[in-house]
Protein backbone atom coordinates (compact mmCIF):
# COMPACT_ATOMS: atom_id res chain seq x y z
CA UNK A 1 0.00 0.00 0.00
CA UNK A 2 1.41 3.40 -0.92
CA UNK A 3 1.50 6.06 1.77
CA UNK A 4 -0.97 8.87 1.02
CA UNK A 5 0.39 11.45 3.49
CA UNK A 6 1.57 12.01 7.02
CA UNK A 7 -0.97 13.94 9.10
CA UNK A 8 -0.01 16.29 11.92
CA UNK A 9 -2.51 17.45 14.54
CA UNK A 10 -2.45 21.21 15.11
CA UNK A 11 -4.29 23.81 17.13
CA UNK A 12 -3.80 26.14 14.14
CA UNK A 13 -3.52 24.03 10.97
CA UNK A 14 -3.15 27.05 8.65
CA UNK A 15 -0.42 28.58 10.82
CA UNK A 16 1.49 25.31 11.03
CA UNK A 17 1.04 24.71 7.30
CA UNK A 18 2.53 28.16 6.65
CA UNK A 19 5.53 27.25 8.82
CA UNK A 20 6.20 24.01 6.90
CA UNK A 21 5.49 25.70 3.56
CA UNK A 22 8.17 28.30 4.29
CA UNK A 23 10.56 25.80 5.87
CA UNK A 24 10.42 23.10 3.16
CA UNK A 25 9.39 25.16 0.13
CA UNK A 26 6.32 23.00 -0.40
CA UNK A 27 3.05 24.19 -1.96
CA UNK A 28 -0.55 23.83 -0.93
CA UNK A 29 -2.36 21.10 -2.80
CA UNK A 30 -4.94 22.54 -5.20
CA UNK A 31 -7.92 23.91 -3.33
CA UNK A 32 -6.03 24.49 -0.08
CA UNK A 33 -4.21 27.70 -0.99
CA UNK A 34 -6.74 30.15 0.45
CA UNK A 35 -7.87 30.12 4.08
CA UNK A 36 -11.21 28.45 4.71
CA UNK A 37 -13.69 30.86 6.34
CA UNK A 38 -14.97 27.89 8.39
CA UNK A 39 -11.60 27.38 10.05
CA UNK A 40 -9.11 25.27 8.03
CA UNK A 41 -9.85 22.01 9.83
CA UNK A 42 -7.88 20.02 7.22
CA UNK A 43 -5.35 21.03 4.56
CA UNK A 44 -2.36 19.56 2.77
CA UNK A 45 1.01 20.55 1.37
CA UNK A 46 2.99 18.63 -1.20
CA UNK A 47 6.59 18.48 -2.26
CA UNK A 48 7.10 20.36 -5.51
CA UNK A 49 7.82 18.27 -8.54
CA UNK A 50 6.73 14.86 -7.29
CA UNK A 51 3.08 15.38 -6.28
CA UNK A 52 3.49 12.30 -4.10
CA UNK A 53 5.07 13.43 -0.82
CA UNK A 54 2.34 15.14 1.17
CA UNK A 55 1.96 16.59 4.65
CA UNK A 56 -1.57 17.01 5.98
CA UNK A 57 -2.56 19.17 8.92
CA UNK A 58 -5.77 18.75 10.87
CA UNK A 59 -7.30 20.71 13.71
CA UNK A 60 -6.85 19.17 17.15
CA UNK A 61 -6.63 20.57 20.64
CA UNK A 62 -4.65 17.57 21.86
CA UNK A 63 -1.48 18.64 23.69
CA UNK A 64 1.87 17.98 22.04
CA UNK A 65 3.93 15.82 24.41
CA UNK A 66 7.38 17.16 25.22
CA UNK A 67 10.38 15.87 23.29
CA UNK A 68 12.15 13.48 23.54
CA UNK A 69 10.04 11.17 25.69
CA UNK A 70 6.61 11.98 24.28
CA UNK A 71 7.24 12.11 20.55
CA UNK A 72 5.92 9.09 18.67
CA UNK A 73 6.39 10.24 15.07
CA UNK A 74 8.44 13.06 13.63
CA UNK A 75 9.49 14.33 10.22
CA UNK A 76 13.04 13.94 8.88
CA UNK A 77 13.70 16.49 6.14
CA UNK A 78 16.80 16.05 3.97
CA UNK A 79 18.74 19.28 3.35
CA UNK A 80 21.83 19.90 1.21
CA UNK A 81 23.57 22.13 3.79
CA UNK A 82 22.81 21.61 7.47
CA UNK A 83 24.19 24.97 8.66
CA UNK A 84 22.26 26.97 6.03
CA UNK A 85 19.13 24.93 6.76
CA UNK A 86 19.59 25.60 10.49
CA UNK A 87 19.60 29.36 9.91
CA UNK A 88 16.57 29.08 7.60
CA UNK A 89 14.68 26.98 10.18
CA UNK A 90 15.33 29.56 12.88
CA UNK A 91 14.13 32.36 10.56
CA UNK A 92 10.93 30.38 9.93
CA UNK A 93 10.26 30.06 13.66
CA UNK A 94 11.73 26.67 14.60
CA UNK A 95 13.24 26.12 18.03
CA UNK A 96 16.45 24.05 18.24
CA UNK A 97 16.19 21.04 20.54
CA UNK A 98 19.77 19.81 20.00
CA UNK A 99 23.15 21.26 19.14
CA UNK A 100 25.35 20.57 16.15
CA UNK A 101 26.11 16.96 15.17
CA UNK A 102 29.59 17.37 16.66
CA UNK A 103 28.18 18.74 19.94
CA UNK A 104 25.71 15.85 20.11
CA UNK A 105 28.34 13.17 19.33
CA UNK A 106 27.14 12.01 15.91
CA UNK A 107 29.27 13.83 13.30
CA UNK A 108 29.11 10.78 11.02
CA UNK A 109 25.28 11.06 10.82
CA UNK A 110 24.67 14.82 10.73
CA UNK A 111 21.21 15.90 11.80
CA UNK A 112 19.65 18.43 14.15
CA UNK A 113 16.35 18.25 16.03
CA UNK A 114 13.92 21.18 16.22
CA UNK A 115 10.42 21.95 17.44
CA UNK A 116 7.91 23.54 15.09
CA UNK A 117 5.82 26.45 16.43
CA UNK A 118 3.33 24.03 18.04
CA UNK A 119 6.06 21.92 19.64
CA UNK A 120 6.17 18.92 17.27
CA UNK A 121 9.75 17.70 16.86
CA UNK A 122 11.32 17.37 13.40
CA UNK A 123 14.83 16.78 12.10
CA UNK A 124 16.92 18.41 9.43
CA UNK A 125 19.26 15.79 8.00
CA UNK A 126 22.30 16.35 5.81
CA UNK A 127 22.99 13.86 3.01
CA UNK A 128 25.05 10.89 4.08
CA UNK A 129 28.51 10.27 2.69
Amino acid sequence: MPLRNVTVDARDPRGLAEFYRRLAGWAYTPGHEAPDPDGDDWLTLESPGDGITRLALQRSDAPVPPWPGGARVHLDLRVPDLEAAHEHALACGATPLTGTPEEEGHPEDPFRVYADPEGHPFCLCAPLG
